[in-house]
């Protein structure tokens, strides 16, 4: 009985691990190459800005600021540039974090 035991609980163990990899591979499938890189975030005159970069020298890539409570600003950037975006006014919320999207 706890040899059966034992071997169920094997494939049971081994099943799970076979799905957690085929979902992480099917998640990295899905995901776009991390390409744009913030260099920092700055205040200029009132208004809120964040520097970008475009790490991917072959291909445009396309970014949204994540801000709470507003409406996300979105945008691109062309193969291997650096970029100043402004997203808002100094009153309003900074910015969480800056998110690579496919274009």
């Amino acid at each position: 009985m706890r040899k059966f035991l034992a071997i169920v609980v094997a494939i049971v163990a081994c099943s799970a691990s076979v799905t957690l990899t085929t979902a992480s591979s099917a998640a990295a499938a899905d995901r776009s190459p991390q390409c744009v890189k913030v260099r920092k975030y700055f205040n200029k005159g009132g208004q809120r800005y964040v520097r970008l970069t475009n790490l991917c020298t072959k291909r445009t890539s396309c970014f949204t600021i994540v801000v709470p409570h507003h409406r996300d600003p979105h945008g691109s950037l062309p193969k291997g540039a650096t970029k100043d975006v402004r997203y808002g006014t100094t009153q309003g919320p900074r910015a969480l974090y800056v998110k690579n999207t496919p274009c």
